[in-house]
């Protein structure tokens, strides 16, 4: 009996036993997946972080879609320790502001080093933050460093960093193939968002991005991407 044979049955049997389900992948053949493959890369090549939103409206049920899709990315033990907040309130919006302002301006007259001001210039940012209050909506990624079940009792979560930072990434393509844009805004620290939000102690910032329409007059810099021979090694 082949090795391959048995994998076979080995699949077949946990296919019935309670808690699995075959798997339904759509094969393609190999031209189509190229052009899958391309497709994606020159729609996610247009893809840019903006600092300059409109105020227009956007459907909320696209904004559920983008966090579901986010929230089918893989996590430890499938843990799923991701917390997606979404503010549309302009008052939550308005103090958001005020608090990251107040780390960003810190930052820029203190915290930061010579070198990564020197870095920042190519954006021509500082520390105001006008889009936190301009874009119709903000979404607060927090991580859950551990469960909380409903008798308060501590469970342990796994690959916290990791589970969250690819939701975080399917979260930005969702946004960009939506035809939205965002940002991937850091103040430090962001221990405010916890408060504001009102969010449980087992839960940590880990990223907020505004999300909206660009702004008709928006500009972005002009940078360049790594080509293929810098970021892919073959062995």
């Amino acid at each position: 009996m082949s090795h391959d044979y048995i994998c076979f049955l080995i699949i077949r049997i946990m296919a019935h036993i309670k808690g699995f389900i075959p798997y339904a992948h759509n094969r393609v053949d190999n031209k189509e997946m190229l052009e899958n493959s391309l497709s994606l890369l020159t729609k996610m090549n247009e893809r840019r972080s903006l600092r300059f939103f409109s105020d227009q409206a956007v459907d909320f049920k696209v904004i559920e879609n983008i966090v579901m899709t986010a929230s089918s990315a893989p996590s430890g033990a499938n843990k799923q320790p991701w917390t997606f907040c979404v503010v549309e309130d302009p008052t939550i919006k308005k103090a958001i502001r005020e608090a990251a302002e107040k780390e960003e301006y810190e930052g820029y007259n203190g915290r930061m080093s010579e070198r990564w001001l020197k870095d920042l210039e190519q954006f021509g940012t500082d520390w105001h933050k006008p889009f936190l209050e301009t874009a119709p909506y903000l979404i607060i990624v927090f991580k859950q460093a551990y469960e909380l079940d409903s008798n308060q009792e501590k469970h342990n979560n796994y690959y916290v960093n990791e589970s969250v930072g690819i939701a975080t990434g399917m979260l930005i393509t969702a946004i960009h193939l939506a035809g939205l844009v965002t940002l991937t805004h850091t103040p430090s620290p962001m221990n405010f968002l916890s408060s504001i939000l009102k969010r449980p102690e087992n839960e940590r910032p880990f990223l907020l991005l505004p999300v909206g329409y660009p702004a008709d007059d928006a500009i972005v810099p002009e940078l360049d991407k790594k080509n293929i021979k810098e970021v892919l090694i073959r062995y």
